[in-house]
């Protein structure tokens, strides 16, 4: 693969920096004043949203547009927060390409009215972390945790504006083993080739990190890895050189972390075109509304889990509250967009403690002491991280599975709403 172009700070910020004294010189020369970007009079703040709003992932890029919308929505129809309002200025990153993030970075943080960013992720790496924290721009993000972690734990206090509303992807790479091995305890799966898994995952930054944190742990658990597959990350339209390897020797349980619920789609129906007596794990995909309405009943069976989002549960009333008023709004569910509906309901808490969302500073101090109850749990941060915490009372890793269309949360029990069935293809 080429190597991706990763930027330095000191690329951006002097760019950023040129461009922005060419913009002001040119604006002080025609109107023959230098003029505040924000009339006093106005009292309008820009949030900024970097999202892939075209290309591959433009599902998702417009999930995190309809949760920051929603939220902004409600926001100004209440008045406002001390005589502010809030508009959303969009920047696109296709396919979280790294000239792409660069540009909307930089346009955004030449914007004197845009006083927040966000988004659910952006970047394979989040490179772009550093240049929030150089601009003191306050950062609200919930891909790529274990990218964040290692970018902030080394120095915490160099990253004050930049938080995480999700939690380390260390549950990950461990939890799945357990739920699978307690299906099997309690008569729901049976292990007819002896506790035997095949793995597979595309190339990029989170699906290799879990699938190999899944191999480690399988192998510590003692099971048996009959095969194991990285393939080039993108489109991929045909997974049967995979599958047929796989049934050469048949596992228990086949695990693909490849993210893009198109390929995701595209794997389970050429599954089953020819099963095995396996049960079927994929990661994150499941729980876009796009893999839903490519797979519909075909997808029944197939579980996933997931740390951030909602908790889809009756059992929760924030969750409830949240769920009711998001689908009434856009129709459907997605993780990704009540996701950042909490996030902007979190910034929002900031701005109303602070009262002046273009103070900063303030702002980000304000949001390093959240600690709230949202959709998919409690969160509060890990200073030492700026990631939220993870756990039962924290943000749970919850299990689902597909049945009928339709995404139901079988584990942990706090939650659960449905029993496990075993998938229909393991029924021979």
């Amino acid at each position: 693969m080429n190597k991706i172009w990763r930027p330095t700070v000191s690329y951006i910020v002097s760019r950023r920096g040129l461009l922005a004294g060419i913009t002001v010189a040119t604006l002080a020369i025609s109107l023959g004043v230098f003029a505040n970007p924000v009339k006093a009079q106005d009292k309008v703040s820009k949030i900024g949203l970097l999202a892939p709003l075209t290309g591959g992932l433009a599902g998702e890029g417009q999930n995190m547009l309809r949760g920051v919308q929603l939220a902004v929505e409600e926001v100004n129809a209440a008045g406002g927060i001390n005589g502010w309002t809030f508009e959303i200025e969009e920047a696109d990153v296709p396919d979280q390409a790294s000239d792409a993030l660069v540009s909307a970075v930089e346009r955004l943080l030449d914007d004197g009215n845009v006083n927040y960013i966000c988004t659910a992720y952006v970047s394979s790496t989040n490179f772009e972390i550093e240049y929030m924290a150089e601009a003191g721009m306050p950062y609200m993000l919930a891909g790529g945790t274990q990218q964040t972690k290692d970018i902030i734990s080394p120095n915490p206090d160099k990253f004050p504006s930049v938080w995480s509303t999700n939690a380390s992807y260390d549950a990950y790479e461990t939890e799945l083993i357990p739920v699978v091995e307690a299906l099997a305890e309690a008569g729901a799966i049976s292990f007819n080739y002896g506790k035997k898994v095949a793995l597979i995952s595309s190339d990029n930054v989170y699906s290799k990190g879990i699938f190999e944190g899944l191999q480690r742990s399988f192998l510590a658990a003692g099971w048996t890895i009959t095969l194991t597959e990285m393939l080039p990350f993108g489109e991929i339209n045909d997974w049967r050189a995979f599958f047929a390897k796989v049934r050469q020797d048949p596992p228990d349980l086949i695990v693909n972390t490849d993210y893009l619920p198109n390929n995701a789609a595209t794997f389970i129906t050429q599954f089953l075109e020819d099963p095995t007596n396996s049960l079927v794990f994929i990661q994150y995909a499941p729980s876009v509304p796009e893999f839903l309405e490519l797979t519909g009943d075909k997808s029944t069976g197939v579980i996933y889990n997931l740390i951030f989002g909602f908790v889809n549960t009756t059992k929760h009333a924030r969750s409830v509250e949240v769920m009711e008023k998001y689908k009434g709004r856009w129709g459907d569910l997605s993780a990704t967009g009540i996701s950042m509906y909490e996030m902007s309901m979190i910034y929002f808490d900031a701005v109303r403690k602070v009262g002046d969302p273009t103070d900063k500073a303030a702002i980000s101090e304000a949001l390093s002491k959240t600690d709230k109850d949202t959709a998919g749990g409690r969160i509060k941060f890990d200073q030492n991280t700026h990631l939220a915490i993870q756990g039962a009372d924290y943000l749970p890793l919850q299990f689902y599975q597909i049945r009928d269309g339709n995404q139901v949360l079988f584990y942990p029990d706090k939650y659960a709403t449905h029993e496990f069935v075993r998938p229909p293809w393991m029924m021979k």
